[in-house]
């Protein structure tokens, strides 16, 4: 009798390990199939943030430069306002008026492109000021910034709030990127970023 359960275990072992191995060939040939799609997924959706952070530096050339080395964008005609003052001169108005209306234009642009795409935008005012002693630099750089604010809203030059934020900012005689000491008084200037807000990104 012990013979005969013996020779009947050894077959049923062989079996039992038999349908173990299959079992976890079929889990690691499933798994690796999921690793290699999420994979795919990822490239694909990077490409497309890639894409969406290459359109955003699509502003036109006569109005914008785009600073590679602190990722932002400063105006090509230097804004300066006079020392102490937040009032902007008569004379960068109708461009600064052209200003708000490219960046009107890129965000329109953008939302109709990427409409199925989980996307904000963020369009940054920064104010600010050369550090010439006068000891309300700080709130001088915002009052600049916001300056630019009011003058597109008087000419009736909103940014769809459906998909971006407009904010104002002073960095007042801090921040990086700033003109050296011999160019001190260009910093009494305005800076703009366009920063997008990406979400679930879409195939």
């Amino acid at each position: 009798m012990k013979g005969k359960g013996s020779d009947f275990f050894w077959p049923s072992f062989t079996d039992l390990m038999t349908s173990l191995f299959f079992i976890m060939l079929v889990l690691y040939v499933l798994t690796y199939l999921k690793l290699t799609n999420q994979q795919k997924a990822t490239e694909q959706q990077l490409n497309k943030i890639k894409e969406i952070q290459a359109a955003v530096k699509e502003l036109p050339k006569e109005y914008f430069q785009y600073d590679s080395i602190y990722k932002r964008f400063s105006l090509v005609q230097n804004v300066e306002f006079e020392k102490g003052k937040d009032i902007i001169k008569p004379k960068d108005d109708q461009y600064l008026v052209k200003v708000g209306n490219s960046i009107r234009g890129l965000i329109d642009s953008l939302k109709s492109k990427y409409a199925r795409q989980d996307i904000k935008y963020v369009v940054i005012i920064e104010g600010m000021a050369s550090n010439d002693n006068f000891s309300d630099n700080f709130p001088l750089s915002y009052k600049r910034a916001w300056a630019v604010l009011k003058l597109w809203q008087k000419r009736n030059i909103v940014l769809d709030p459906a998909v971006c934020e407009v904010q104002v900012a002073g960095s007042g005689t801090e921040g990086i990127g700033r003109f050296p000491y011999k160019e001190e008084y260009k910093n009494q200037r305005i800076l703009i970023q366009i920063v997008p807000k990406i979400g679930e990104i879409k195939n």
